[in-house]
């Protein structure tokens, strides 16, 4: 199980002890006297005992009232295991950071029979191998956060053997929990934490014991207007100071200060330090002397009250100065009542939204200071290092978000940022030495949990990530940890599935609506009439992820439930409902158009998704685990338009409805639905339909519907005119009942009977009651009017030295892309260099006719390294020139946001005269980080889309994996 994996080495036979038999009932020790931490680990590990088997060791703190099996906890400097510990073991854990030994020792007192020894470098070293057992007995970090229920059992032994573990990947590793007004601070002030009325110090407990189960350390408080200052209430500080977590602040708040709620304009002036120092400087000495009592890590600088740009400067020049002034004083203080030396002081500058440009505006920060980077708030870290900020020894960091309220639009529903994305760019975080503070949004903790899970073990031990295939794998193995290795391949492919889904699309994003300023929801992107309809294609991909989800839900037992429906149903199963919410509200109103009994079934389809989602959310907040979770979850948050029941207004059906049984049905075939394609079917028969053409290298199967334009039974048959040309099925019969109003006949062409000629026509013949439709279709045997090809199905890819294009299997629309490595502080690329001294990368493909080509290639929105890269890479084609692209945006552009709500980055290239025959696309990489995902080709018959388009069908595609 992935969370309780050790880094360390061991030594030595495994030993068993038995903690709870019959005959023995083990004791727990922890060392009195030095840190309250111990006794809090030491009774949760009673109680996670006690979850298993029913019994409750007795926990103590005097070992010479122990008898029979111990468990024994304590920091290698207490005297408890100065007198039992190993000394080589205490030797290597000094002034190591949160590092632990377990070890058994038989008879180490004379009433002990054996002693499970606990042992930390420090006293988070020390609950990192308390909770490291309580994993290894079944107990989930999750088990009161999603209701985890273990495994019992009436006896419970352990094989250990000796252990040391290494130190974290990552020094600072903890959660930032923000936007909290929907979910976490209603759900303690109503639900859990009534006499607080608030996020007050019983819900911090439970935050903590969290982070520490997750082997974290650091917070950085909510800090809302809903929400009352971490500092407000003094219970809080005690908790933090218990549970040795160390208390940071965000971005927006300097020295641990909550602006929103702790500077009162009214009687304290204006948060500007050019009119107002003084008052500014003494409201941060307060905050210092009374934070010294905690582990504490201060963010420098200044911004405006919550999230705003600095006061009293009208430019990042004048920003400057003021910036170093501010450090100077914030550091004096840190100096005067904390430690006078500052490199023993945690402190982070994080450079955000505007506080980039003023960093990049010469602002010298101090070197013992921690570099924090952001991502863009999308999962896309925006920089990192060069080679001069690499040799600073505060080091580096990273602000991510996988919850988050702004524009383009927020995501603070549902969790769905794809695995692979986290693991790429904090693996490629910490490859440029960004490994002192890892800060992950978290929103309201739910439902974050898996993504909060993998975060916090890749900064626990980044090593099994190095490998891109550990992020699925990683998945699985915490599906098995929670319902167990029966269930968990199963899980692991049905979260993979949304994850992809929304990687194409966000559920929150599904209503082409934007915020800052907020806009009305639009028709989605998706295509109804072409690719085989794109947006059924996504309806039925999440329906059948659905039905997956329900029917493993009907399969568990009673005590996995909750666990399941906080997990796993209610994030999958509402992503879907919104989808459907959407395409089938589209679809309403397209089939409106073309006069379609069933809009009136797609409409409600519609408004029951939105209705669905209501009850779904219902039970979560009333029913789910007897209402512990009563005002966590919110379906709309921020109340905005993507949230709101369906708006659906089907326009009065433009075709006539007079006439005889010729009337009562019609046939639309794929790309009808599309402008310009075919004229809209008149109901009269006389017109000739088309579908769009078939080819061989893109293998499509297209559609044709039939259905009804009034209530009526009509029975149709259909005939070919060729042999190739396959259909479906060749009768049946409509009637006026919602699933029975149209039906899809599916079309396609069978290349081995087709004739051999380049081109053939032929015809579908539909006959119903009062008329014949003929539908024409036209293939080409070596036509195309686009090519589609994924990155990952190369024919040849070539490095130069240790520059390469290497999978990442998971990543991208396709489901691997290609990534140019290695990462670098420092560019001696420029584009003019030879293409023999790049890796690159080769595509073959064929075209059957001379003409005019765009290249267009896809990337994900990843930021440049750093300043001196940008995100370039050339195309050619057949050894022609080559194009230097460059897929990096400029700050908040409109390009910008939508490259971030599809997670696609477009550059492309225009050739003029592209000969028949085959030819061989090179793409050559020049910035590292860039990645490569899919490549499209159009030869004049490209429409539009927004997802995938399947991948062309090329002849020796096979890739040559050198």
């Amino acid at each position: 199980m992935i969370f309780f994996l050790v880094l360390g080495f061991t030594r030595g036979s495994a030993a068993t002890i038995d903690l709870v038999t019959p005959l023995d009932k083990v004791t727990i020790v922890y060392a009195s006297g030095e840190y309250t931490l111990d006794s809090l680990t030491a009774n949760l590990l009673a109680d996670d005992i006690q979850r298993i088997t029913g019994y409750r060791p007795r926990v103590i703190d005097d070992i010479d009232r122990a008898a029979g099996n111990v468990i024994v906890i304590g920091s290698r400097q207490s005297a408890l295991m100065r007198r039992l510990g190993d000394p080589a073991g205490l030797r290597y854990l000094e002034g190591k950071w949160e590092c632990y030994q377990l070890k058994v020792r038989d008879h180490p007192l004379k009433k002990i029979t054996k002693a499970l020894m606990i042992t930390g470098s420090d006293a988070r070293g020390t609950a990192y191998g308390v909770f490291d057992i309580s994993g290894r007995i079944g107990i989930s970090p999750w088990y009161w956060w999603a209701d985890v229920t273990p495994v019992k059992r009436s006896r419970l032994s352990l094989d250990i053997r000796d252990s040391l573990s290494a130190p974290p990947s990552v020094k600072y590793r903890g959660i930032f929990i923000n936007d909290e007004d929907w979910g976490l601070q209603p759900w303690a002030a109503k639900t859990f934490e009534p006499a607080t009325g608030d996020i007050g110090p019983k819900t911090y407990a439970k935050v903590f014991e969290l982070l520490l189960r997750l082997r974290a350390n650091l917070i950085w408080p909510a800090m809302h207007p809903s929400t009352k200052a971490f500092y407000h209430y003094p219970e809080n500080e005690k908790v933090a100071a218990d549970y040795e977590v160390v208390v940071g602040s965000s971005h927006a708040e300097p020295m641990l200060r909550n602006n929103v709620s702790e500077w009162d304009k009214t009687t304290m002036g204006d948060f500007n330090y050019i009119t107002n120092r003084q008052k500014v400087y003494e409201y941060w000495e307060e905050r210092v002397k009374e934070s010294r009592r905690l582990h504490a890590m201060y963010s420098l600088g200044m911004r405006g009250i919550h999230d705003s740009g600095i006061e009293g400067v009208k430019s990042n020049g004048e920003a400057v100065p003021l910036l170093q002034n501010i450090f100077s004083d914030q550091r004096d203080l840190l100096k005067k009542y904390i430690d006078s030396d500052l490199t023993r002081i945690p402190q982070v500058f994080t450079a955000y939204k505007e506080v980039l440009d003023i960093y990049d505006s010469h602002l010298r920060l101090p070197g013992d200071v921690t570099l924090v980077w952001p991502d863009d708030n999308y999962g896309y870290i925006q920089r990192l290092d060069d080679s001069l900020e690499n040799e600073r020894e505060g080091g580096a960091g990273v602000y991510y978000h996988v919850s988050y309220w702004g524009r383009p639009h927020d995501y603070l529903w549902l969790s769905s940022t794809h695995p692979a994305l986290i693991r790429e760019e904090m693996t490629k975080a910490y490859e440029m030495n960004a490994r002192n503070t890892w800060v992950l949004n978290v929103g309201d903790i739910k439902p974050a949990e898996y993504n909060i899970q993998l975060f916090m073990d890749m900064a626990w031990q980044i090593e099994p990530f190095a490998d891109s295939r550990y992020s699925r794998q990683h998945l699985v193995n915490w599906f098995a940890s929670i319902f167990g290795k029966k269930y968990a391949p199963e899980l692991g492919d049905l979260l993979w599935e949304y994850y992809g889904l929304a990687f194409e699309r966000r559920p929150e994003f599904m209503g082409w609506s934007q915020t800052e300023p907020t806009t009305g929801v639009t028709r989605t992107a998706y295509d109804h009439g072409y690719y085989g309809d794109e947006a059924r294609q996504r309806i039925d991909r999440y329906e059948q992820l659905a039905q997956r989800v329900m029917k493993l839900d009907a399969t568990l037992p009673a005590t996995e439930k909750d666990a399941f429906y906080e997990l796993v149903r209610y994030p999958v199963v509402c992503a879907a409902l919104m989808n459907e919410k959407f395409l089938y509200r589209d679809k309403a109103m397209l089939y409106a158009n073309e006069g379609r009994l069933s809009a009136g079934y797609f409409a409600q389809r519609s408004r029951e998704a939105y209705e669905q989602i209501v009850k779904e959310t219902k039970y979560y907040n009333s029913g789910l685990a007897g209402g512990k979770w009563s005002g966590i979850m919110s379906m709309q948050p921020r109340n905005l338009p993507v949230f709101k029941e369906p708006v659906i207004d089907i326009p009065p059906i433009n075709r006539p409805v007079s006439g005889g049984p010729g009337a009562d049905w019609q046939a639309s075939p794929e790309g009808s639905l599309s402008a310009g394609n075919n004229d809209s079917p008149s109901g009269n028969g006389d017109s000739l339909l088309s579908l769009p053409v078939f080819d061989r290298t893109n293998g499509q199967q297209r559609f044709v519907d039939i259905f009804l334009t009034r209530p009526a039974t009509v029975a149709y048959t259909i005939t070919t005119s060729q042999r190739w040309i396959r259909v479906s099925q060749t009768h049946g019969i409509l009637s006026p009942s919602a699933d029975n109003c149209q039906q899809r006949i599916r079309v396609e062409i069978d290349w081995a009977a087709a004739p051999a000629a380049s081109q053939a026509n032929g015809q579908i013949i539909i006959r119903g009651p009062g008329k014949e439709l003929a539908i024409r279709v036209n293939a080409e045997r070596d036509g195309a009017g686009y090519i589609s090809i994924f990155a990952k199905d190369y024919q040849k890819r070539t490095a130069a030295g240790p520059d390469h294009w290497a999978e990442i299997d998971g990543l991208g629309l396709s489901g691997r892309s290609l990534e140019l490595l290695p990462l670098k502080f420092q560019s001696p690329v420029e584009p003019s260099l030879s293409a023999k001294n790049r890796p690159v990368v080769e595509y073959s493909f064929f075209t059957p006719r001379t003409g005019p080509a765009v290249c267009m290639i896809y990337t994900l929105p990843t930021s440049p390294l750093n300043k001196n890269f940008g995100m370039r890479y050339a195309v050619s084609v057949d050894d022609g020139d080559w194009t230097v692209l460059d897929a990096k945006t400029s700050g908040r552009s409109e390009e910008w946001k939508q490259n971030v709500l599809s997670n696609s980055a477009m550059r492309s290239v225009k050739w003029t005269s592209l000969p028949a025959g085959r030819h061989r696309l090179r793409i050559y990489g020049i910035d590292p980080g860039l990645i490569l995902d899919r490549i499209l080709i159009d030869l004049g018959g490209l429409r539009p889309f927004y997802g995938l388009i399947p991948e062309s069908k090329i002849s020796g595609a096979s890739p040559s994996r050198n």
